[in-house]
């Protein structure tokens, strides 16, 4: 019979917060295994110590390396990978004779914990468990004396080795926020909170729950004197806002306003200047988040990110920003007059009493980029029809791609599949079929713009439904549109 792989998790430090199973699990163990640096000092074996007892076999894992450079042919990846498979070789044969094992891990196995890497050489093999432990993030916080997180708020999880950019973007995308992996980072995140407008709201909290933890204001710390044990925290700004007495919102103030800004279909090649100065002199972001995600980063900006299917609540929370003095850039996909955010932010704006000012500045639709790609199909009349029949029954949609093929009308179609919508793109173009030949051509433009982006010409007779997805738009031709060496284009006159 073989043993069971133990992932035991210590807590930040205190040996006093471990749970009441890992000391129980600690003190039964056969084998004890715990990770070290080649000094052979282990943070992890000395929390467990008061648990541990005589005639325990313990296997020291030492790092062949941890930040400095290595003569490996693999490179520091290949190093510690080969470290990996050894140590776990080693835990094999113990528990192959029989043994349970217990590795030690500080804070919780598997949050950024080194039993993970051991756990999944040998999981498949042997029976094996975690057993969690209070985690840094946990520890910072109660040593700090705030919470992390209250009510609706998000708190979002980083490590320090972002690159600052990166780390910029998702601190301003947040309420809350802890950063780990400090130490040779700490520059690095010093200057994302700072651009993320956090800097402000953040602590340092260095080896919580020990005798020697520090907690200070985040930006008068020695960048020389941290180690890698530290976080940045930026904790509940709802609580902070009550200790303070003030509100989490601006007090109000006159001159807020919402600009619905444009970015076009792909990357800053496609947006227009006046959209790039209003997203540089915003206060407030607010978008779908993968949107936001295109946008840089500025000092002091903060961002206020949400999902694809609640226009609504985002167009009232930029209204709210702006009630409250700020100068807030909704962000939209292409052109936000078109199948966007327009629309809903002035939907919301007109259901309300205190009215603001709301502008709305154009970018590149998907269509026109995809016609551009194509040549000129987009050359005479035409109209722009969506598939998706989320806000509006199915018969309408299907009248009105009658009425465009009856009318003769190059027809730019968006949403024109999903993954639960699979059949609509098919019914379409038997409706159009009623209107147009089998060789009316056809623009199928995926990703204009971006690293996937693919433009394939074929006929209304030989569209496979099947190829499109949501990231493609289509063009479909009136029966004057022509093919000519390569190029799709609609004549202007008949």
């Amino acid at each position: 019979m073989t043993g069971k792989l133990w992932g035991v998790g210590l807590g930040p430090g205190d040996p006093e917060l471990l749970t009441v199973k890992a000391a129980r699990l600690i003190g039964d163990a056969q084998v004890i295994a715990y990770h070290s640096a080649r000094h052979g000092r282990s943070i992890a074996r000395s929390v467990a110590e008061p648990y541990l007892r005589e005639g325990q076999i313990e296997e020291r894992l030492v790092y062949p390396v941890t930040t400095e450079t290595t003569d490996h042919p693999g490179g520091y990846e290949g190093a510690i990978a080969e470290f990996y498979e050894l140590s776990a070789k080693r835990l094999a044969e113990h528990l192959d004779a029989g043994r349970d094992v217990v590795v030690l891990c500080e804070g919780d196995p598997f949050f950024y914990g080194s039993y993970m890497y051991m756990h999944e050489r040998l999981c498949d093999r042997y029976e094996a468990e975690a057993v969690p432990g209070v985690t840094s993030v946990s520890a910072a916080s109660s040593v700090l004396g705030r919470p992390l997180v209250q009510r609706d708020e998000v708190l979002t999880v980083l490590p320090g080795t972002l690159p600052a950019p990166e780390l910029a973007r998702r601190l301003a995308d947040t309420e809350s926020a802890a950063v780990l992996k400090l130490g040779r980072t700490f520059a690095s995140v010093r200057d994302a909170l700072a651009e993320s407008g956090r800097l402000d709201d953040a602590y340092y909290v260095e080896r919580a729950t020990w005798q020697a933890q520090r907690v200070e204001p985040f930006a008068d710390v020695d960048p020389e004197s941290v180690p890698y044990f530290s976080l940045a925290l930026v904790p509940s700004p709802a609580y902070a806002a009550r200790k303070s007495g003030t509100s989490v919102a601006a007090e109000p103030a006159v001159g807020g306003e919402v600009v619905v800004v444009g970015l076009g279909p792909a990357g800053p090649q496609w947006l227009t200047p006046e959209a790039a100065e209003t997203l540089e002199a915003a206060d407030h972001l607010v978008g779908y988040g993968p949107y936001l995600a295109k946008v840089p980063q500025r000092s002091g900006q903060r961002r206020h990110a949400s999902g694809n299917r609640v226009e609504a609540d985002r167009a009232r929370e930029a209204l709210s920003l702006a009630r409250s003095g700020g100068r807030v850039a909704v962000v939209s996909s292409g052109d936000p007059g078109v199948f966007a955010m327009a629309s809903a932010v002035l939907e919301q704006a007109a259901l309300q009493d205190d009215p603001v000012t709301v502008r709305v500045l154009p970018g590149v639709t998907a269509a026109q980029a995809a016609a551009s790609r194509a040549g000129a199909p987009l050359g005479h009349d035409y109209c722009v029809l969506s598939l998706s029949d989320r806000l509006k029954p199915w018969d309408v949609i299907e009248k009105r791609l009658d009425a465009a093929g009856a009318a003769d009308l190059v027809i730019a179609i968006y949403n024109p599949a999903s993954r639960s919508r699979t059949t609509q793109l098919a019914q379409a173009r038997e409706v159009l079929m009623r209107h147009r030949t089998t060789e009316t051509p056809v623009v199928i433009a995926r990703d204009v713009g971006g690293p996937e982006e693919d433009v394939r010409i074929t006929t209304l007779g030989d569209l496979d439904p099947s190829t499109v997805d949501m990231r493609c738009l289509l063009i479909i031709g009136s029966s004057r549109t022509k093919v000519t060496n390569g190029q799709v284009w609609t004549p202007r006159t008949y």
